[in-house]
């Protein structure tokens, strides 16, 4: 395993990390029994995953509930966990910094911990982007001060989000959409590494399309439906370019991860697993490092062939 500075009184992160959305989660994944979800995280533990990112809403509480299971045996100290705010466990939306003590405090319950390393604001409007005006930074200080979170930030989807983020407040961490389809957020970088902002890569197999398994004729079930049939079929036409460009014995799933990797902004990146294949397949893309040929070529593609697209989350 690799490792990557993140933020202050946290041990540096694996640069593969857990992404626990699909954890307790029977409506958006397909269900895996508590004993499969410990059993999932214990693997990725002693792989030397170390970073754990989660949400009040990742299956209405139960995977902040299933990581606290898992994490009983281990040392706090060894583990890195974020969580967010915004989306809540009964699954209502509530901005309000009003809410933001009672969400972590549920979150630490859930966790079983008595604090995390760090909180983000769960895709927030546009208002909450500025801190001037906004209560939010006031808790969220508090929280630091009292030692219940070590670092807060936000999770967001373009450029123009982190440069207001950035600029604006004092969060340290920004879990940014970021992968070869979807590379707004890169103009973004330099301005982050210049702030000391770490950056957690989310989506970065574009949810399951740069794994390779889908094509013009995929049909969807669940949150997926979002796509229209011309959504898939560009999709599908921007995948088959990719696929002959991972090495021999590398996946598109690897080599897609591995862009994200070439980033030295980047401190993680955060691919879901529903099983132990799953799981093996992201932490195989460490034999595969990127060359910067391969990163520039993919920059290039973007800008000539894809962001022309539109493509929707």
């Amino acid at each position: 395993m690799e490792y990557r500075s993140y933020v202050t009184g946290s041990p540096d992160i694996s640069v593969i990390g857990f992404g626990a959305w699909q954890l307790g989660n029977t409506i958006d994944w397909k269900a895996m029994t508590e004993t499969e979800a410990i059993t999932l995280v214990h693997k990725a533990l002693e792989a030397g995953v170390n970073f754990f990112d989660t949400a009040p809403n990742y299956g209405l509480g139960n995977s902040e509930i299933l990581l606290g299971k898992a994490f009983k045996s281990i040392k706090r100290e060894s583990i890195v966990i974020n969580t967010k705010f915004g989306h809540h466990k009964d699954g209502h939306t509530d901005y309000g910094h009003e809410a933001i003590k009672a969400s972590v405090e549920g979150s630490l319950k859930r966790l079983g911990t008595d604090y995390v390393d760090s909180v983000l604001l769960h895709n927030p409007p546009a208002d909450l982007l500025k801190e001037e005006g906004n209560a939010h930074y006031e808790v969220l200080e508090r929280l630091k001060e009292e030692g219940k979170i070590l670092a807060y930030g936000a999770s967001l989807d373009r450029k123009e989000e982190m440069e207001a983020f950035i600029r604006n407040t004092k969060g340290k961490v920004i879990e940014a959409f970021f992968n070869i389809l979807h590379q707004d957020v890169r103009y973004a970088f330099d301005l982050a590494k210049e702030n000391g902002v770490k950056i957690i890569a989310k989506i970065p197999l574009d949810s399951g399309w740069l794994t390779g398994k889908y094509n013009n004729a995929s049909t969807f079930e669940g949150i997926r439906t979002r796509w229209t049939r011309e959504d898939i079929e560009v999709r599908a036409e921007l995948v088959d370019e990719l696929r002959t460009l991972p090495a021999e014995g590398q996946s598109l799933a690897q080599f897609a991860l591995q862009y994200c990797l070439a980033y030295d902004e980047i401190s993680t990146v955060i691919p879901g697993a529903v099983n132990r294949e799953q799981l093996l397949m992201n932490l195989g893309a460490l034999t595969y490092p990127m060359n910067s040929h391969s990163r520039k070529f993919l920059e290039s593609f973007y800008e000539q062939k894809v962001i022309q697209k539109k493509l929707v989350w």
